[in-house]
Order: structure tokens, then C-alpha cells, then sequence
């Protein structure tokens, strides 16, 4: 196992080598938007809505766009980006030729979206807490953290894209029915509570719902042992089944 984790390391170490050359490039988007969304939805339509849950509006979105970061940085990263690098530029093809097998590129892949999620998320919570809408400058680690976890599963979804789509195109298809509603249908932009209960039941099996909650929880200093165990066993269930099937998937699309 020692071992597989090392040959796992080369994956992000290569990964790394190629997202540091156009650094500014990769991370100025993940900053820019929650930004621009801030400004357009939380000013904006947050002057016309004055009370959500007790808290601003503003308040109310912000944790949600933390975990937006990773939901996207994580399935991006492992659909478009993977794709390309299995298809077009046959990066795998190359590994596994060497020690590293399929099982390695997954886990490796899963580790980079981990680390990559977390600093993503890591980075807007620290502009959140400047904007004022981050408690305490302490919590920025724990967001950090639920964002790498949030990240494995939405990787895997990425991963799982990956492995059935015919051609890189297909991607959008993927992006608009189930990507898309995952996003707006998990709470960050408005709460569930008052939604049908047929929908709070549903949004249940989205990995980014319990994300999302997590990272509310922590924002808003609400966070239980209660809230934590279930929503933080919820993702780690997530990550487990929908990880070993997007590892089974791509095993035999890499050997194939």
C-alpha cells in the first residue's frame, strides 16, 4: 500500500508541474467568480432580501460559494481535464508503462482534486473573512477541509463523466443535468427548509448538498457533533462508493 501511494504521488507531482506554469491563469477564475457572484447576487438581490435564516443574505450565500468552489474545481479538473490528458495526450498511456498502474492514476487523481479543493476553498474563505462574512480567520482551515472532501466525490462524478462520455463535447450534457442542478438546487442559494419534502429528500443524494451544509455549519457557528457525524459520514459514504466505481470504470477504459 506503501508503495502504490508513492507511485500515487508521482501523479500529483506531475499534475502540479504543469498547473504551476499558468498559476495565476488557474486560480484567478475560482477567485474572480464567488467575487463577481458576491457582488451581482449578494449585494444586489441581497438589498432586496433582508432576513434569510436570521442572517444577510450575503451571509446566507457566502459558505455556499466555498463549496461551489470545489464542487467545480474537483469535476472540471477530473471530466475535462482527465479526458483530455487520457485521450489527447496519452498521458496514462505513457505511466502505464511504468510501475504506476490504473489504480494509482485514480487514487493520485483523487488526491490532487483533495489537495486542489481544499486550496481553492482555502483561498475564498480567506477572501470571505475580508469581505467580513468568515466568523473567525481560525475557521479558514476547517473550510479548507470540508472543501478537499467535498472535492473527492465530485471528482469521482468528473472521473465516472470520463469514462462514459463517447467525445469531449458530451461533456455539456453532463454539465447541464447534473453538475448545473446540483448547484442550484443544494442550498446555496436559498434555503431548503422551507422546500417540498419530496426535494429535501432528493437533494440528499447529492454529495454537494452535505458539502454545502457542512460548510454553513461552520460559518455560521452552528456546527453540532450531531451535524457533523452525519453530513461528514454522508460525504465519506459518497466518496467510498462513487471513488471504487469510477476506479472499476476507469481500470477498463485505461486497459482496454
Amino acid at each position: 500500500m506503501t508503495e502504490s501511494l508513492r507511485l500515487s504521488w508521482h501523479i500529483v507531482s506531475r499534475n502540479w508541474a504543469v498547473y504551476r506554469k499558468d498559476f495565476i491563469a488557474n486560480v484567478s477564475p475560482t477567485l474572480a467568480d464567488p467575487s463577481l457572484v458576491m457582488v451581482s447576487l449578494g449585494l444586489g438581490l441581497g438589498s432586496l432580501i433582508q432576513n434569510v435564516n436570521g442572517l444577510s443574505y450575503l451571509a446566507f450565500m457566502a459558505p455556499g460559494l466555498v463549496a461551489t468552489t470545489a464542487l467545480f474545481t474537483a469535476f472540471f479538473e477530473s471530466s475535462y481535464g482527465f479526458y483530455v490528458r487520457m485521450t489527447y495526450e496519452s498521458v496514462f498511456k505513457a505511466m502505464l508503462t511504468t510501475p504506476i498502474g490504473a489504480r494509482e492514476i485514480v487514487i493520485g487523481e483523487f488526491i490532487w482534486n483533495f489537495l486542489k479543493g481544499a486550496f481553492m476553498a482555502f483561498g475564498v474563505a480567506v477572501v470571505l473573512f475580508f469581505f467580513g462574512l468568515m466568523p473567525n480567520l481560525l475557521f479558514v482551515p476547517a473550510a479548507a477541509l470540508i472543501g478537499g472532501l467535498t472535492a473527492i466525490p465530485c471528482s469521482a462524478i468528473g472521473l465516472l463523466a470520463s469514462s462514459y462520455v463517447k467525445n469531449i463535447n458530451q461533456f455539456q450534457s453532463v454539465y447541464s443535468f447534473l453538475i448545473a442542478p446540483i448547484y442550484y438546487l443544494s442550498g446555496v442559494f436559498f434555503p431548503v427548509e422551507p422546500m417540498p419534502r419530496l426535494f429535501q429528500i432528493v437533494i440528499q443524494f447529492s454529495p454537494f448538498t452535505h458539502g454545502v451544509r457542512l460548510m454553513q455549519l461552520l460559518f455560521w457557528k452552528r456546527m453540532t457533533v450531531e451535524a457533523l457525524l452525519w453530513h461528514g459520514g454522508v460525504l465519506c459514504a459518497f466518496a467510498i462508493v462513487l471513488g471504487l466505481w469510477a476506479l472499476k470504470r476507469i481500470r477498463a477504459k485505461l486497459i482496454a
